[in-house]
């Protein structure tokens, strides 16, 4: 591997590490989590390919040169093992970067139903007082006018019907209201993405460079 390029690697995996040291006995961040885990993965499929090339052309030798199966048999046996345990390790970082996946899901579907709940709770609520201010119409009370245009947006028929009932009831002393709905103000909704990004990520492995992995069972 290009040496500049290893350097590189290793830095950005100390700078992972640094992070996740941090993180413990603090809450990790499942996108801060996948972030990191996604570049380990990356840096293990660049050390993977090199390894796999390195492989190849000492086939190449092995076939190419007298004695060759002989000659580099064991150097053959230690890239091999070297990809096996590389891809031990990216599959570790796999299997947790799915884990996150189903955490972000699930963080993300909870804020949504909760939002779902919350929208059909007030359209109930919004329909009573829709019911409400209908009925105060066709006793011939007097309602605000916002009211009267929450009736009609919502069915101008209804607000007809109640209109012309209402004109027709002949009473001594008519009620009047104040508005069902007060003074609204524009409720807010936590984006879900931003909740599942940064609800708290499980225990993920350790960060190991995938230089050092590949350093360990050359050592070995």
């Amino acid at each position: 591997m290009d040496i500049k390029q290893s350097m590189n690697d290793r830095m950005m995996t100390w700078r992972c590490c640094d992070i996740v040291r941090k993180g413990k006995g603090v809450v990790m961040k499942i996108g801060e989590a996948q972030s990191i885990y996604r570049e380990q993965v990356q840096m293990y499929r660049k050390e993977k390919a090199d390894v796999s090339k390195q492989l190849q052309n000492l086939r190449k030798r092995m076939e190419a040169t007298p004695e060759g199966a002989e000659r580099y048999r064991s150097e053959a046996a230690t890239l091999e093992l070297t990809l096996e345990a590389l891809d031990e390790k990216q599959e570790e970082y796999q299997d947790y970067l799915s884990q996150l996946a189903d955490q972000y899901c699930a963080y993300w579907n909870a804020t949504v139903a909760d939002q779902q709940a919350d929208a059909a709770e007030e359209y109930a609520v919004d329909m009573a007082k829709i019911m409400e201010v209908a009925r105060r119409i066709m006793h011939g009370d007097i309602v605000p006018a916002c009211d009267e245009k929450k009736l009609m947006e919502y069915s101008e028929e209804m607000y007809q019907t109640a209109k012309s009932v209402g004109a027709m009831v002949r009473r001594q002393k008519r009620e009047k209201y104040d508005s069902l709905w007060g003074d609204e103000e524009e409720k807010e909704y936590d984006d879900p993405q931003e909740v599942a990004e940064n609800a708290q990520a499980a225990d993920g492995p350790e960060i190991v460079a995938a230089a050092d992995v590949a350093a360990t069972v050359t050592e070995g």
